[in-house]
């Protein structure tokens, strides 16, 4: 049902710190947006909010996100300092959510970005981590395109980018 990864996240507490982490084993540069905008947001179908910062950055042929969820928000928490979900592209989003759900992959977060692109995370408790989809829509795959162009020959200068 799913391809493999296009993205594997990991949660953090501090974004600086463990992108420094990254950058010390040669990945980078990280692209970090704070506190995202989102719209939409229901954690297991109510309506809810997810306040989270991201850091993102090439690592071969994945991208990694450090992902960091700031108090008060009402996301379900996966731990820090380890993998917070693996992302995949899909063909088409209703699909896909309705054939994880109808695979015992409940949705536990869904919500939109400010562009109007759902994404979910459904349950991968069985995996160890989240689940995301989400479609790869124009500006995302140019987003996808920019980390990946930016990790090409990059000398290590400016190993954290603030969007």
């Amino acid at each position: 049902m799913l391809g493999g990864p296009v993205q594997i996240a990991f949660a953090v507490d501090d974004l600086d710190a463990a992108a420094a982490v990254w950058v010390a084993r040669g990945v980078g540069p990280f692209f970090v947006r704070d506190h995202i905008q989102l719209t939409d947001v229901h954690v297991r179908g109510r309506p809810a909010t997810f306040d989270h910062s991201s850091a993102f950055a090439q690592w071969g042929e994945v991208m990694i996100e450090l992902i960091h969820q700031h108090g008060g928000g009402d996301a379900p928490v996966v731990g820090s300092d380890g993998v917070h979900h693996m992302a995949h592209f899909v063909d088409d989003f209703d699909t896909a959510t309705a054939a994880l759900a109808a695979a015992g992959h409940e949705c536990v977060l869904a919500a939109r970005t400010t562009t109007g692109m759902p994404f979910a995370f459904h349950d991968g408790r069985d995996r160890g981590h989240l689940i995301e989809i989400y479609e790869p829509t124009a500006p995302l795959v140019r987003f996808y395109e920019m980390v990946r162009e930016a990790s090409t020959g990059w000398n290590g200068s400016e190993p954290v980018r603030r969007l």
